[in-house]
């Protein structure tokens, strides 16, 4: 069972009991004002649903186009497709801003994410203050630790954003409008003070009896500890952070190691992660996971912010581009286009020996209509296509760059032509493929196609719903899981200049990512698989079709002998995999950057492998942003950034939202003056 039926029933509690001030969202609105003015939050049960309220807060990173905006485009593994709500924040041109210039309602603003983690400190600064009213010992500790976690999680987003923000620990009474800005150091030291209390207080497993199986244990916060330590050794703090790394390095490692040996395990397979059936599904309850925002088919239970990101990842299948073929639907998905892998993200995978890849992607979108002679598609000679039937695949995605420079093409192509419908004459089984999509050329030359014409993530996706497009999703929502402590550890490690011992945690990773001996890897998973247990199957089983469960690997890599397990080792760090030599080559130079020794060589591999095993998983900016790699690898392989040539070192942080500098007043009630205003803005803004 989840914590969300525990979460509406305390919000419920408290909005009934409680008298707010203001509905607003303004950081110096509803979150400084004394907006629980009611004594049923001085009571026992009154501050432990506040707590179990603190759960909502993480649905906020899953709700809206802010949740890819500001952690997974402007990088080297997304760009953006056709939809450009988002375009300022992936080319950072003079739109992205302390009041971003909207393109239209999608667009997400500079405000969002500074007044949603404050929104929800506050709270979290509350239950701190009256935990002690709860006098059973292991349900205080659980609620304190809660508290300090939510503010500790709140403050390193903020800070992985923002670099210094305002420091607020106590509850505020009244309306106040004067803050000042503490340092990183300040803001980072306050994170991992929480982020420990957290990890002393939380229980080692979620009481079930109060937060269901999903509830934060001492081993999400050891994961996010060891994330903020990590924050405070990288290179945007290098002015300052010196006197912290050898000790912050092995703090790192030890923390990591308490979560590898924890009940937190990685699962056996790589597609057991994203092999999702259905709401509560064996695949939620997986001990991988550490942190998720968790939701369900109970609409009332949505709070302010339901699950909209399942449709971020897809092509735009459904439009005319491909031909009339499918029709999206909650059971196939829609195609929203707001992420668009770069040919980073391809190229990055050993396509033959990393399962990673085809647990990951989509490749082949079948027909769910019957065009018949309404069918006015032709081929490029102007005879037409043999008619797809409903369950033929229409849209094939063809990615044979195997591994490294090695491109996979067969002699047999060459009496075909690829692209998108009017120009493929591509067949497969004997019918033709009105869309074959060949990301390599015969002679290795990458192909061009339109921006909403991409082979896309499917870890999102959800069949369950009951509507097109005004359904929530009911999938939980990943925000840390044990994959990403191997890598923790591993950095740290490549910091240390351990970097043989580093590679050694990667293998780990590295082996379960292997494909085993027999095992069928042209079989395809995602979450529309779930539409076979919704209710609404029997009546759209033929809309269905759509999906298939198949993938394009014998095709895209000419093996089709799966007899033996695959091999993803590498010996040593000394002569890494051929597609981590290509990016190196690729990356060395640009913009000045230097990647041939062998600290930059390693970091660069971790980012690699931080693709490769967390594509898509809301982490990318704030990596590179403080790793300070944001600038090389973003021109090198986000096009849009190299063409629009805006993205410049102030970009590594975000813009203090203007809103909120606009709102505040000097201690004797006097506005701010420009040049007050100014210091607290981010330089470059």
């Amino acid at each position: 069972m989840k914590i969300s039926k525990y979460i509406l029933g305390s919000f419920l509690a408290i909005t009934a009991s409680a008298s707010f001030t203001s509905c607003s969202d303004s950081f110096l609105d509803e979150e400084y004002k004394s907006g629980y003015q009611s004594p049923y939050l001085e009571t026992e049960q009154g501050v432990f649903d506040l707590a179990t309220s603190l759960y909502a807060n993480l649905r906020f990173w899953f709700a809206y186009d802010w949740a890819h905006a500001t952690t997974q485009i402007g990088v080297d593994e997304f760009s953006i497709g056709t939809d450009n709500s988002n375009e300022t924040w992936n080319i950072y041109d003079s739109r992205l801003g302390p009041s971003v210039v909207t393109q239209n309602g999608n667009t997400a603003a500079a405000e969002t994410i500074w007044d949603q983690m404050y929104y929800g400190i506050s709270s979290a600064n509350k239950v701190i203050a009256n935990a002690d009213i709860i006098t059973d010992t292991e349900k205080h500790n659980m609620v304190l630790g809660e508290g300090y976690f939510l503010r500790g999680y709140n403050y390193y987003r903020l800070c992985a954003q923002y670099g210094s923000v305002v420091l607020i620990t106590e509850p505020t009474e009244g309306v106040v409008r004067s803050f000042t800005r503490s340092s990183e150091e300040e803001c980072l030291k306050q994170v991992i003070s929480d982020l420990q209390q957290a990890y002393n207080l939380l229980p080692e497993k979620s009481i079930e009896t109060y937060r269901g199986k999903l509830g934060w244990d001492k081993y999400a916060a050891a994961h996010f500890l060891a994330k903020a330590l990590m924050l405070r050794v990288s290179e945007r703090n290098d002015s300052w952070n010196a006197a912290y790394k050898a000790e912050d390095l092995t703090n790192i490692i030890t923390l990591c190691d308490d979560v590898i040996g924890s009940h937190h395990q990685l699962a056996g397979d790589y597609r057991d992660l994203w092999n999702w059936t259905g709401t509560d599904c064996a695949t939620e309850t997986l001990s991988e996971w550490l942190l998720v925002a968790q939701f369900n088919k109970d609409a009332a239970a949505d709070g302010r912010f339901g699950n909209r990101i399942y449709s971020n990842f897809n092509p735009q299948f459904s439009n005319g581009v491909f031909g009339d073929w499918i029709q999206r639907g909650q059971w196939v998905g829609l195609d929203f286009q707001r992420c668009r892998p770069t040919e980073y993200n391809y190229m990055c995978f050993d396509k033959i020996n990393d399962s990673r890849f085809w647990k990951s992607f989509r490749t082949i979108f079948n027909a769910n209509r019957n065009l018949g002679e309404s069918a006015t598609f032709s081929k490029p000679d102007g005879s037409k296509y043999v008619v797809p039937n409903a369950g033929d695949p229409v849209i094939m995605f063809i990615p044979n760059g195997v591994k490294g420079t090695n491109i996979h093409y067969s002699n047999e192509w060459d009496q075909y032509k690829f692209g998108i419908v009017k120009n493929s004459t591509f067949q497969y089984n004997g019918k033709d493929v009105p869309n074959a999509i060949l990301h390599y050329t015969k002679d290795g030359k990458w192909n061009t196609y339109p921006d909403n014409v991409f082979c896309g993530l499917c870890k999102t996706e959800d069949g369950t719903r009951d509507d097109e497009k005004n359904d929530y999703s009911s999938r939980d929502g990943v925000l840390a899981r044990v994959g990403e402590t191997y890598l923790l550890k591993a950095e740290a490690l490549v910091r240390q200049g351990k970097y043989q011992e580093a590679i050694n945690v990667v293998n780990i990773l590295r082996g379960r990512a292997a494909y085993k001996a027999g095992e069928d890897r042209t079989l395809h998973t995602d979450g529309n698989q779930a539409f076979e247990n919704n209710v609404q199957y029997d009546q759209y089983k033929e809309k269905y079709q759509a999906y298939s469960k198949t993938n394009t690997y014998i095709l895209s890599t000419g093996v089709s002998d799966f007899s033996h397990a695959t091999d993803l080792q590498i010996a040593s760090y000394t002569q890494l995999p051929e597609e981590d030599e290509l990016i190196l080559s690729k990356l060395n130079g640009v913009k000045g950057y230097n990647c041939s020794g062998d600290y930059e060589r390693m970091l660069n591999f971790i980012m690699n492998e931080r693709t490769r095993e967390l594509d898509g998983e809301w982490v990318r900016w704030e990596d590179l942003a403080r790793t300070k790699l944001l600038i090389p690898r973003a021109y090198a392989f986000n096009q849009e950034v190299a063409k629009s040539g805006t993205l410049d070192e102030h970009h590594l942080l975000r813009p203090i939202p203007q809103s909120f500098i606009d709102g505040l007043v000097n201690d004797d009630g006097s506005p701010l003056s420009q040049e007050q205003k100014d210091a607290l803005q981010n330089p470059g803004y």
